[in-house]
């Protein structure tokens, strides 16, 4: 079993994973689900450096042992003095010891986060983290091992550590992070084995040579749709607005054969100079790509009819705007757009293979008064013969979440921030 913690949008990581796992056909289920992690069962052993492939996700562990939440409340809650001992007991069992600490410590640093979906442990979150801590430490003293606990400002509201302060102190390379998870039924008790590294999104952002900052898609959501669309190595995948190359370049990492176009002739040197770079620095010694000069609107001018296996892509989400607009200059703006995405769409069936995915972005735009005014393309896409994707199939999920009902109807994924006056809206469609 392991535990995957999400970022802040958990709904785009959670389909990220389960696609991921469905391309790569692991037998697996979602056995607990809850906004703050996820819970995978599967029959195989997982990669412990997955998280390198995923866009969405922050942590992701080896769950050791389990123990009843409802122990966990009555210690915490209830302040039961048995209960405490119980879990004392599970910490300090072979299994769970052993796990964290069998090897000989390089680093004498430990550290652990406290994971919560239930909000009446939020008060006694940092007394739990303080507890697991202290039951570690006081066993590898006895033992005869000097050993530190991790500590993190005061004011942070929630116990736990960022993937940053467990990169920077190599507790995942050491499997010395303790990621306890309290669901409704069962508190999971998990080491960390790989987490997110921002560095090199950044570096893959803002240290190539070329950026256009107003425009670009970030490198995270990037691999994200990428893996939305179930591109497997050696396949080949299109950017039909590929701007700076940001999807083409996750792409080639996750070993795609890639074709970019953009009509704009500065794009299409820009994504040259990023691809020549990203080969460079990644040591991509067979990297395929081309970047081609071309109108999205005419994708069959520059490639052949159903030799593409999927397409990533952001096209034109309107002007940048300075303010808010009103639901009436939202709706115009999106008028404005639509022939471009009908043609793009129609071009996309034709160049993708049977079965083909393509996965692309539309604007998602807030208004003054609140509302959010979206691209309706229901009728193209039906009329032009793509159908629509569900990533959250009920079939993977083994509990009986109130969020699989919620999740069960979703056909497109919003990533917006609470400032943000254009959000995106990704569309998974099928050929």
């Amino acid at each position: 079993m392991y535990v995957f913690i999400p970022g802040k949008n958990w709904k785009l990581s959670l389909a990220e994973l389960i696609t991921y796992l469905q391309t790569r056909k692991i037998n697996f289920k979602v056995t607990d689900l809850s906004k703050p992690f996820f819970i995978i069962a599967t029959k195989s052993i997982l990669d412990p450096k997955i998280v390198d492939n995923l866009g969405g996700t922050i942590k992701a562990g080896k769950v050791l042992s389990q123990i009843p939440s409802e122990t966990v409340e009555d210690a915490f809650l209830h302040k039961k003095e048995h209960a405490l001992a119980e879990i004392r007991n599970y910490l300090l069992s072979d299994h769970v010891f052993n796990n964290l600490f069998g090897k000989p410590l390089t680093k004498n640093v430990f550290g652990a986060s406290i994971y919560f979906e239930n909000p009446r442990f939020l008060h006694v979150s940092k007394k739990i983290q303080r507890f697991v801590g202290s039951c570690l430490k006081d066993e590898l003293a006895l033992q005869g091992t000097k050993a530190s606990f991790m500590g993190f400002p005061e004011k942070r509201r929630l116990p736990q550590l960022t993937h940053v302060e467990v990169l920077k102190k190599g507790l995942a390379e050491q499997g010395k992070e303790i990621l306890f998870c309290i669901s409704k039924a069962q508190t999971f008790i998990s080491k960390t084995s790989s987490v997110h590294n921002p560095f090199e999104f950044q570096k893959r952002d803002i240290s190539r040579p070329v950026q256009r900052k107003i425009y670009s898609i970030p490198p995270r959501l990037a691999k994200i749709m990428i893996n939305l669309s179930t591109c497997l190595p050696g396949e080949a995948l299109l950017d039909p607005f590929c701007g700076v190359g940001t999807i083409l370049q996750e792409a080639l990492l996750l070993k795609a054969q890639v074709t970019g176009i953009d009509i704009d002739p500065w794009c299409v040197n820009a994504s040259r100079t990023n691809l020549q770079w990203l080969t460079n620095q990644y040591g991509l010694k067979e990297a395929k790509y081309t970047v081609l000069p071309g109108d999205s609107r005419n994708l069959t001018d520059k490639v052949n009819r159903e030799t593409i296996d999927c397409i990533v892509t952001e096209p034109d989400l309107g002007p940048p705007l300075r303010h808010f607009p009103t639901d009436s200059y939202a709706r115009r703006m999106a008028g404005k757009l639509k022939l471009l995405y009908h043609s793009f769409l129609k071009g996309a069936h034709e160049t993708l293979r049977a079965e083909g995915n393509l996965v692309f972005v539309t604007p998602y735009v807030k208004t003054r008064s609140g509302n959010f005014i979206t691209l309706d393309l229901e009728e193209e896409v039906k009329a032009i013969g793509f159908k629509k994707t569900y990533p959250f199939e009920k079939n993977v999920f083994a509990d009986g979440s109130p969020l699989v009902k919620e999740l069960a109807t979703t056909s497109s994924l919003v990533d917006i921030g609470k400032k943000h006056k254009i959000g995106r809206e990704i569309n998974i469609l099928q050929k």
